[in-house]
Order: structure tokens, then C-alpha cells, then sequence
């Protein structure tokens, strides 16, 4: 597990903000977003004080990664799991979500970010489903970094629908051999994103929790102490300075 209040020498200036070579910077990070609940009970807090500053992490990261020039930022905001948690607790975690898309949007458009959302976000209450869809459309022509959203994703689901949608399309005559890696990567939800470079799991917590498994295939995963709400720029530039350390070899020598 990589603690960054002691984590292994890195190259000089490379846990600056913005000074990362651009060989050594991800294309596509993927963040689990894990701590909220911990963050708010350290401080005898309630749970949805968490999550209020799980949404200024959000905030602080995604213009992190921008200045850190990363292609795709994908952040797992709730999973097809976490139905299963408190009534009230969803309905905090809803209205945190309607109050980022109503207040975050202008500086999205503002700076060309483009929105995506992986997952059955559809499944949402109809008027956070239409906030979903015009932040989207508003955003779609920029032509800057990506910023994903997993909104009532689960990476096994996402599976299971692609082969059912590549199922349906042998029925209509596509042969079999069409199917690869290639063809299963056009059906997921990730579809035109950057191949994932970087997985970072926040809280000291070190497993995958059903999020992009078949994209993190050949990713490096670093799993951090950190809770997420006090995540920031800083942070993200110890993990990316991490990530230039690694040798990647995919397989090979």
C-alpha cells in the first residue's frame, strides 16, 4: 500500500504540480473515491458531511487533472451497490450530484472539458436524468479533457450487457470471429476514451470493487492511505509521479 507521508524517492521536482514529463504522465486515470463515510466519523461528523466534502475533492481534482495534463479523469460516484446503503444516505449522495451538475457545468463548458457518464444513470429519478443529459449535450462539442462519471455502474453488468449486445449482433449475421478485444471494447461504456493507464484507490482500502475490470487489465493500480475528501492537486501529483516509476511491460520484458 502506498502511504505518501512515506513513499519511495521520486525524480527531482516530480511531486510538483505540473512538472511531470510528458512520458510519465497517465493518458486516463480512474479514481475509487473511497473514505467519505470514515472522513465524517474521525470528526464526529454525520456521513452526508463526508460526501459534502467528497464533492470539493471532486472539484479539486478534476481542475488538478486538467493542469496536470491528463486526457480522461474517470471518478466512481456510485456504484450498482450502493442501492443497498441507507435510504437517506442515497438521497444526500443524489443531491450532492444534482448540486455539482447545476453549479459545476459553466466552469466544465468554461475550460472545454467533456462529460461523460459510464453506468445506468437512466435508472436515476427522471429530473436528475435530465440534468445528466444536458450537461452532457452542453459539453459535447468541447474539445478538451474528459471527465467520467460512474453513476450506477458495475463492471460486471457492463460485461454482460456487451456480450449481450454482440450476442444479438452474431444473431444478425456478424460472425464469430469478428468478436476480440477490439470488438468488446467498442460495446463498454468506455468506448472512445483513452486506454486506462492509472487506477488509484483512495483509504487505504485494496481491491477493485466491481469498477472498470476489463479496462484495468494492463493498468497500474495504486492504492493510496488518503481519505478522499482531503485528496487534493498534491496528492494527485505524488500518484502521477508514482506512476512514472513504474515500468510497464504488458506482458513483455
Amino acid at each position: 500500500m502506498t502511504s505518501f507521508a512515506a513513499r519511495a524517492p521520486v525524480p527531482a521536482h516530480a511531486d510538483e504540480p505540473g512538472l511531470h514529463s510528458s512520458a510519465s504522465i497517465p493518458r486516463h486515470v480512474a479514481i475509487i473515491m473511497d473514505g467519505n463515510g470514515r472522513w465524517a466519523k474521525a470528526r464526529r461528523l454525520p456521513r452526508v458531511a463526508g460526501h459534502r466534502q467528497g464533492v470539493e475533492a471532486v472539484r479539486r481534482i478534476t481542475r488538478a487533472a486538467r493542469e496536470q495534463g491528463i486526457e480522461a479523469l474517470t471518478l466512481y460516484a456510485f456504484s450498482s451497490e450502493n442501492w443497498r446503503r441507507p435510504e437517506e444516505e442515497i438521497g444526500d449522495l443524489m443531491g450532492l450530484l444534482r448540486h455539482f451538475l447545476k453549479n459545476e457545468i459553466k466552469e466544465l463548458t468554461r475550460e472545454g472539458v467533456r462529460l461523460r457518464i459510464l453506468g445506468n444513470y437512466r435508472a436515476l429519478k427522471a429530473d436528475l436524468v435530465e440534468l445528466i443529459d444536458d450537461a452532457v449535450a452542453r459539453t459535447a462539442t468541447n474539445t478538451g479533457p474528459i471527465l467520467a462519471i460512474a453513476l450506477n455502474y458495475g463492471a460486471q453488468a457492463e460485461l454482460v450487457a456487451a456480450a449481450r449486445r454482440l450476442a444479438e449482433k452474431v444473431a444478425a449475421g456478424m460472425p464469430v470471429s469478428a468478436i476480440d478485444e477490439a470488438a468488446i471494447d467498442r460495446e463498454l461504456d468506455t468506448d472512445g476514451l483513452p486506454p486506462l493507464d492509472l487506477m488509484i484507490r483512495t483509504s487505504g482500502e485494496q481491491r477493485l470493487s466491481n469498477f472498470l475490470l476489463w479496462q484495468a487489465a494492463y493498468a497500474e493500480l495504486l492504492f493510496v492511505d488518503t481519505l478522499w475528501p482531503d485528496f487534493d492537486g498534491e496528492c494527485l501529483a505524488q500518484a502521477i509521479a508514482a506512476y512514472g516509476q513504474r515500468q510497464r511491460r504488458f506482458g513483455g520484458l
